[in-house]
């Protein structure tokens, strides 16, 4: 089995942070994603696992929650505000032919775009912005050309 980097992520700016307790990372790719919100001068405030939202699992029918990564309030390069739901998931997650004909990537790829339609959902209703991003949003990316 792969290890997979987690602890508890030290805040460098602790007033830009909403939650109660000290962020929890699951992957370095949210290690790294917790160190540009606290570090970005751009992120005015930023909170991790905060909402949660409702949804059915489509493959049991059961109603259940999804808890997204991150939610993040930032200003663009305009000075407009804005608020975005923030998942990161690897990107052989999001693509169909990806998973294969692995029975539990294909059960995971399933259930993982009913809690991404849940919530797009829950954001349109709050006129926010859900978005999923991989590790080439994270890491391909120049700064300059992140949101």
């Amino acid at each position: 089995m792969a290890k997979f980097a987690q602890g508890r992520f030290t805040l460098k700016n602790a007033d830009k942070y909403l939650g109660r307790k000290t962020p929890l990372y699951r992957s370095s790719w949210e290690f790294a994603f917790m160190r540009f919100c606290d570090e970005s001068p751009s992120v005015a405030k930023w909170a991790s696992e905060s909402v949660k939202i409702p949804y059915k699992d489509p493959l049991t029918a059961k109603l259940t929650v999804y808890v997204p990564d991150f939610m993040i309030q930032y200003t663009d390069r305009k000075g407009k505000g804005h608020v975005e739901l923030i998942e990161v998931k690897p990107e052989n997650q999001m693509k169909k032919e990806s998973v294969g004909r692995d029975k539990f990537r294909q059960a995971q790829y399933v259930r993982n775009m009913a809690k991404f339609e849940a919530a797009r959902h829950w954001c349109k209703r709050r006129k926010i912005l859900f978005r999923v991003i991989n590790e080439n949003d994270i890491f391909h990316k120049p700064k300059a050309n992140r949101k």
